[in-house]
């Protein structure tokens, strides 16, 4: 039952305007019959909202989103900062966290001009096949990296994603190196990533932002400063709303 409520509110994006019965149970690859009966439920419970025949996320399930401190805390802070990345470069700006083996996105500014993002808010990506995921592994205790696959061999996204675990340890020392993790049609092909982590006490890594295109405009050298330098800014804008 819980995969099926969560394909329910997987399928919804932040730029829907409400959804069909059919148009949600084809996207989140469900039986009509079951969606309506599970979206009747939520519904109840204030977790899906409904406006005629169009189904929305319900206000409850907001308030209980508002509710997870940390990400709140980072998103409050970092949008401002997204904001300049994207004007300053024009791509699309995403913020993330580590959840085990995957990135999730706790929020996104869109580029200019705007284009589906690959990862929308709420949304996760395996870590290994990100640069977002990347950025933050590279700061990692060596258990994190090692937790994504205990026989070595890394699922792949695209013929690009790095499928060995040490070949992953090889770009992440590069990527703690440099202070910027790069990652080219290893998770979709076509589109290309750069990413900082902001770092948290100890040395942490609390979550990354990183820009993202086309793989034929993103050019990692000309922007990976800047990405680098948004980062840094998250680190001490965080670091010093922990501190008394």
């Amino acid at each position: 039952m819980l995969d099926r409520l969560t394909a329910v509110f997987e399928a919804f994006t932040e730029d829907d305007e409400g959804l069909g019965i059919s148009e949600l149970a084809r996207r989140a690859n469900l039986p009509k019959s079951t969606v309506s009966r599970i979206s009747a439920e939520l519904v109840a419970q204030r977790l899906l909202d409904r406006e005629g025949d169009k189904l929305y996320l319900g206000v409850r399930l907001f308030e209980l989103g508002q509710t997870v401190v940390e990400p709140r805390r980072l998103r409050r802070a970092a949008l401002p900062v997204m904001t300049d990345l994207r004007n300053m470069t024009g791509y699309t700006v995403n913020l993330a966290v580590l959840d085990v083996t995957d990135v999730v996105c706790i929020a996104t500014v869109l580029g200019v001009p705007a284009t589906p993002p690959v990862l929308r808010v709420g949304g996760r990506l395996p870590a290994h096949a990100t640069a977002l995921g990347k950025a933050i592994l590279a700061f990692s205790p060596p258990e994190a990296v090692h937790a994504l696959a205990s026989d070595g061999v890394l699922g792949r996204r695209t013929p690009q994603t790095v499928g060995d675990l040490d070949a992953l340890v090889q770009e992440l020392g590069e990527a703690r190196r440099l202070g910027t993790a790069v990652e080219r049609e290893q998770c979709v092909v076509g589109r290309a990533c750069v990413a900082s982590p902001i770092m948290g006490r100890a040395g942490v890594p609390l979550a990354a932002i990183s820009v993202a295109g086309s793989v034929d405009d993103v050019e990692p050298e000309r922007v990976a400063a800047a990405v680098h330098a948004a980062a840094m800014t998250l680190t001490r804008r965080v670091g010093a709303h922990r501190n008394p």
